[in-house]
């Protein structure tokens, strides 16, 4: 599979702040490896969005959009799952 860009929008810096550093590096891992594969297996696809995705990264979600035809990953979100489905 060809190579993604991943872009991280300016908050996931507020997102990840609070977090212990060994979830940090579990989380950016997960992003990390999104270039390589934008669509993997555990990626459940948000209802009502036609390009967002969720993955499970122990407790939290990375909410995220695949654009096929630019090769671009944007994540848009870290949460908690408590929080990661509300509107904010």
């Amino acid at each position: 599979m060809a190579h993604y860009s991943v872009l991280l929008k300016p908050s996931i810096e507020k997102d990840l702040r609070p977090l212990p550093r060994s979830i940090i590096s579990r989380i950016m891992q997960r992003i990390r490896a999104l270039a390589e594969e934008p669509l993997p297996r555990s990626a459940v696809k948000l209802a009502g969005a036609e390009r967002t995705y969720r993955l499970r990264v122990g407790d939290y979600r990375v909410v995220y959009s695949v654009d096929v035809d630019a090769k671009v990953v944007t994540v848009h979100y870290v949460r908690h799952r408590s929080d990661a489905y509300r509107t904010h």
